[in-house]
């Protein structure tokens, strides 16, 4: 991936030298450092596909990503005449149309703390709020796009009497009922062909917390050889490999959503296109802002899942 960088770091006019110590912010370290911890510490690094995340230059990018068609199976008789198909697919634009920055003033009294630690502690910080900011975004966008059978009080392609919870009647879940959930999400996915290879999904704290105290101790649930329980960590969970988000979005102070799918799903992406330090004109100090681009869309809806729990 490439990043651009822009602007110029030194600043000029009067008054250079009593900021020179300034040079150890340069925007290519800024930028491979936020690119590198942003990835490292968010959960749509695993659920989500980055397959054009290369492709993008700039906010307002669009984005065309072709669709594998369906191939017709008909049945065939001796001696008939063949039916042929020309395949066509609907190509799905994504819209690198989202953006978010910060911008930090590193004033001329702390230049003898502007040193690589320093770099690091804002770098750190900045790349856990921007994690925090586009993880919430991202989860919220997505939580009414999965198929229309994959959510509800009626899902399942096949069976349709699936409880998964909705807005109005969230469905209710406990140490001895979390199981049964999480079991009915995979159905729902069953029932759509889903692969179940590179299955994931996304609960808050609280479900994490009442699955660790659950009775869910059978190692053949998950797949592993021991139990799910073990080191206090959820491993995989029928089939689900299960991750811990703060970021989901909620109906209320005990409801929340829940998301599951494959990483076909979804497809994000996401770059820091701009990482610069200029001279401010308002004050002594050195201006460090940075803009991170994005976009996402649910690309394969029959792949997401959707639930509504409540704590009970």
């Amino acid at each position: 991936m490439s990043i651009s960088v822009s602007g110029n770091y030194y600043g000029g006019g009067a008054g250079v030298d009593s900021y020179k110590t300034t040079s150890k912010f340069i925007p290519d370290i800024w930028s491979g450092k936020l690119q590198v911890k942003f990835y490292k510490s968010t959960v749509l690094g695993e659920i989500t596909n980055n397959d054009w995340e290369g492709e993008i230059k700039g906010q307002g990018d669009k984005i065309t990503i072709r669709s594998i068609p369906n191939i017709t199976i008909n049945s065939y008789s001796k001696g008939m005449n063949l039916s042929n198909q020309v395949p066509t697919s609907t190509p799905i634009d994504l819209l690198i149309d989202k953006g978010k920055y910060f911008a930090v003033i590193l004033d001329d009294v702390d230049k003898v703390q502007a040193d690589v630690q320093l770099m690091d502690m804002f770098t750190s910080d900045a790349a856990e709020q921007m994690k925090i900011a586009i993880d919430s975004d991202v989860l919220d966008g997505v939580k009414s796009a999965a198929a229309a059978a994959n959510l509800g009080a009626t899902a399942g392609a096949i069976s349709a009497n699936l409880n998964l919870g909705t807005d109005a009647a969230p469905r209710a879940v406990s140490k001895s009922t979390v199981l049964d959930f999480i079991l009915d999400m995979g159905q729902a996915l069953d029932e759509q062909n889903v692969p179940e290879t590179g299955r994931w999904m996304v609960v808050p704290a609280w479900m994490a917390a009442i699955v660790k105290g659950s009775d869910l101790k059978q190692a053949y649930l998950t797949g592993d050889s021991v139990s799910p329980l073990r080191n206090g960590k959820i491993g995989m969970i029928d089939r689900f490999t299960m991750y811990v988000s703060n970021n989901l979005p909620r109906t209320g102070d005990n409801d929340s959503y829940i998301m599951a799918g494959t990483r076909d799903a979804i497809s994000f992406a996401s770059q820091m296109t701009s990482v610069e330090t200029i001279r401010s004109t308002d004050t002594f100090g050195n201006i460090v802002r940075g803009l991170n681009i994005y976009g996402y869309g649910v690309t394969k809806p029959e792949a997401l899942v959707r639930g509504i729990v409540v704590k009970t």
